[in-house]
């Protein structure tokens, strides 16, 4: 697509010129003016705008170029003058120009470079906001499917710590999300542009642990061929995710203390002291406070990993968020499997919500993708699901076994919607009856009827 281009100048001669130069490249518009430039930029979006410092009418190219970068798309602005100077020029990158140029000493050539190579800019930082867009939508909170109260505590949790340094400790057990949280606190934090590097401290015996965390100089231990670089060295800039760290043994906790109070370490069979610029998330799936009590897990360690201390619910704990969780699992399976499911049936639904999920939302994602890929129509059926689920249902009519509780190819804020519409039809209004059957608190579920448009229902 060809790039829009305005030229402000109140001199025929040089706009004429200047489009005749650009015009091959560039759609050209022209105004002699303030006020007709305005006129353009608010009825056009541009790309660059190539603006006079003195214009008419006691008007000039900055406070132009200031109206310009005010608009929901602001142009690359340019300001040109005879009348240059470096204070000018410092004054003008100052109030937002992007570039200037001194019309007495212009070539059209060194114009065309330099406008080209603001718009190439212009596209590699939209690229890269993009790409943290993805990056974002991966990894930060847009993953994190929750709108019951125990996850809206956590996600502002998240939110105030991410943008810190403080260790965090996430707790929870196990299939809670906790290296989701962990990944949203990287992702939402300065850090985000530098690497996340996770550990499975559960996975590795105390000797490779060590190594895997802090590295090893060549000839350390058996078997050590070469220099490598540890974990803490990879992170350099970002996070460190220990997950499982109530199974680190004494060795490598003294020297994780070490690390978190000074920053320091040494490679396994190494000398030299070493510095990292690194974060520390870890998690744990046991009550580290408990292993403190029983002897297992150094008291001092504890409070340096703990300075902010993050619960992730079970899912027992928030069956407000189970249709929403188990309708995108549906989707991603369905789409994986070509199958043409694309809805639960009232009663899968209900026996999904009474179940207690012991294996959390990890456990209900592998019922979705079992249900699916057993599903023979297009709704997921009660006997579809895990035999443990099945035994939670009950036994409806048979218009509402066929009623599908969600319309196919809803949103997921469209999907909460009928779901409480429903709910509120079946307590016949009765908001507290309805908050409670859904797993929300009563100040919750106004809050959503306002925000849907639904205080009237």
């Amino acid at each position: 697509m060809t790039p829009n281009l305005l030229i402000v100048d109140d001199e025929k001669p040089t706009r004429d010129g200047l489009r005749a130069a650009l015009e091959d490249r560039y759609e050209v518009y022209v105004a002699e003016d303030a006020t007709s430039a305005t006129g353009l930029l608010e009825a056009e979006t541009f790309d660059v705008l190539l603006t006079d410092f003195r214009l008419p009418n006691n008007e000039d190219g900055m406070k132009l170029i200031a109206r310009a970068k005010s608009l929901a798309k602001p142009p690359i602005c340019i300001l040109m003058t005879a009348y240059g100077s470096e204070e000018l020029a410092v004054e003008a990158l100052k109030q937002g120009a992007d570039d200037y140029l001194a019309k007495g000493r212009m070539q059209i050539d060194e114009l065309e470079t330099r406008i080209a190579r603001a718009l190439k800019l212009r596209t590699l930082e939209s690229e890269n906001q993009t790409l943290k867009q993805q990056l974002d939508k991966k990894f930060g909170l847009e993953n994190i499917i929750g709108e019951s109260e125990p996850m809206q505590r956590v996600m502002d949790v998240v939110r105030q710590v991410a943008p810190a340094r403080a260790t965090v400790l996430i707790q929870g057990e196990s299939g809670t999300g906790k290296e989701l949280l962990a990944k949203a606190i990287h992702q939402l934090s300065p850090r985000s542009a530098k690497p996340m590097v996770t550990v499975h401290c559960a996975a590795l015996s105390p000797t490779l642990l060590e190594s895997e965390l802090f590295g090893h100089e060549k000839g350390a231990f058996t078997g050590a061929h070469e220099r490598r670089i540890g974990r803490f060295e990879q992170a350099e800039g970002g996070t460190l995710f220990l997950d499982e760290i109530g199974e680190i043994d004494e060795t490598t906790q003294v020297k994780l203390l070490r690390f978190l109070g000074e920053r320091t370490f040494e490679r396994v069979g190494g000398n030299k002291t070493l510095t990292a610029d690194v974060r520390v998330v870890a998690a744990t799936n046991k009550n580290l406070k408990e292993l403190v009590d029983a002897g297992e897990f150094r008291e001092d360690l504890y409070f340096r990993l703990s300075v902010v201390e993050l619960w992730s619910p079970p899912l027992r704990d928030r069956s407000a968020d189970v249709p929403l969780l188990a309708l995108s699992f549906l989707r991603e399976f369905a789409s994986e499997n070509a199958k043409p499911v694309g809805d639960f049936t009232a009663e899968a639904l209900e026996a999904m919500i009474r179940y207690e999920w012991p294996g959390n939302v990890r456990e209900l994602r592998t019922a979705v993708e079992h249900a699916v890929v057993l599903s023979k129509g297009d709704m997921i059926q009660l006997s579809d699901l895990p035999q443990s689920v099945q035994s939670r249902g009950v036994i409806r009519s048979e218009s509402e076994l066929s009623r599908p509780i969600i319309d196919k190819g809803v949103t997921l804020e469209e999907a909460e919607k009928q779901l409480i519409i429903r709910t509120l039809q079946e307590c016949r209004g009765n908001r507290t009856a309805a908050a409670k059957k859904i797993g929300i608190s009563r100040r919750t579920l106004h809050r959503k009827l306002h925000r849907y448009g639904l205080e009237g229902i």
